[in-house]
């Protein structure tokens, strides 16, 4: 059965039964109920969709939950507002149903919100990268940068100290001193290897080196956080993305896509440079999604 705005109305005996509670016990008015009600059917929609079921739901749930309404544009208010339906649900299921315990009161909303960044796709991070102009030093200082970017998913701060020695052409690794002073080296595909090299032979000489610094400013000296940040700024609003983009916003997007072709996470936080394993855990919904896709495709019976 469809609602009257077009979406399935999957129901539940527990979700009924709150929204008398609503009605009778906390007599709220018919557009509060409505609202709560809404926000329950989307719920129910997204268990339905995932096979999931509701006695079995937790935290877990309920953070990929939120991870699927912000993908789908939802604010940072209107997530609160969901997760505020939530916990009253589930306080009253742990009440009338003697639910274990409410999945939903161990989540935070202002932390939920400010883990899910904004991600490009392939065409916008492609976009983005066309904006640039090769044919002149900047333009092609410019392109290097957002394609290692990319590449790499490296900090800003990453960008900004390396050196002309830390990337090693023979084997396409690059060396990298991260937080704490720990150092990874990460593989750099074709592509990206060919531009780096190309800068560092043909174009940094151009820039008249006063640091040893792998990219410059027009000074000669090294790039700033806020250079690169205002720098990729523009190209995004050249390529007219309406997306709120940083220089983060790139390497969101670069362990997110490697996620989606098949990484594992522990590959991932290697790359990224995470000393703990939960702060890659944002990008699981991703590796999520694959997994049941995968299932789907090649289990017998599904």
């Amino acid at each position: 059965m469809k609602d009257h705005h077009g979406q399935e109305n999957y129901s539940h005996h527990w979700k009924d039964g709150f929204i008398e509670y609503l009605l009778v016990v906390k007599g709220l008015s018919e557009n509060t109920i409505a609202s709560y009600n809404f926000d329950l059917q989307n719920f129910f929609n997204f268990l339905w969709e995932k096979s999931s079921n509701l006695e079995e739901v937790s935290d877990q749930t309920l953070f990929l939950y939120l991870l699927f309404l912000r993908q789908k544009g939802l604010t940072s208010r209107s997530l609160a507002r969901h997760l505020v339906t939530l916990r009253m649900f589930f306080d009253y299921a742990c009440e009338t149903f003697k639910f274990p315990n409410n999945p939903a009161r161990s989540l935070d909303g202002p932390k939920i919100t400010k883990f899910l960044p904004d991600v490009l796709t392939i065409s916008e991070i492609n976009s983005l990268i066309e904006q640039t102009d090769p044919v002149t030093k900047l333009g092609f200082r410019d392109r290097t940068i957002l394609e290692l970017m990319y590449a790499t998913g490296l900090r800003v701060s990453e960008v900004c100290t390396l050196k002309p020695l830390d990337f090693d052409p023979m084997v396409g690794i690059l060396k990298i001193q991260g937080k704490g002073d720990k150092e990874r080296f990460l593989p750099i595909h074709q592509a990206g290897q060919d531009i780096l090299n190309q800068y560092i032979q043909s174009c940094r000489n151009r820039f008249h080196p006063r640091k040893d610094f792998l990219f410059l400013n027009r000074s000669g000296t090294s790039l700033s956080r806020q250079a690169i940040w205002k720098m990729i700024k523009r190209y995004a609003v050249k390529a007219k993305l309406a997306k709120k983009i940083s220089p983060h916003t790139i390497r969101h997007s670069f362990a997110t896509h490697l996620l989606a072709g098949g990484a594992d996470l522990r590959t991932v936080q290697t790359l990224l440079g995470h000393a703990d394993i939960s702060a890659t855990e944002i990008y699981t919904h991703i590796q999520s999604k694959h997994i049941i896709e995968v299932h789907k495709k090649f289990h017998p019976r599904a």
